[in-house]
């Protein structure tokens, strides 16, 4: 177990190479959107900016991210 300043190290590394931030696209509208994903959770609703259409998850992906932006979700990213 990590302990003191080799514990916060370790959660800077981890966070450094999480990747939060995500071009999300609308599949109806096409629109484009850059948001922050949130680094413990998946995000299982999204309101399209653009057209107001709430999505949902494709079938077998945990969430709107997984589905439809970019970068898959945090808690994908690290495996």
């Amino acid at each position: 177990m990590v302990h003191g300043a080799g514990a916060m190290a370790a959660w800077n590394d981890w966070r450094m190479s999480i990747t939060t931030r995500a071009t999300i696209t609308c599949p109806l509208c096409g629109i484009e959107a850059e948001e922050t994903m949130p680094i413990n959770a998946c995000q299982y609703l999204y309101r399209c900016t653009g057209c107001g259409e709430l999505h949902r998850p494709k079938p077998g992906d945990c969430c709107v991210f997984c589905s439809y932006a970019d970068t898959v979700c945090p808690p994908k990213q690290e495996g």
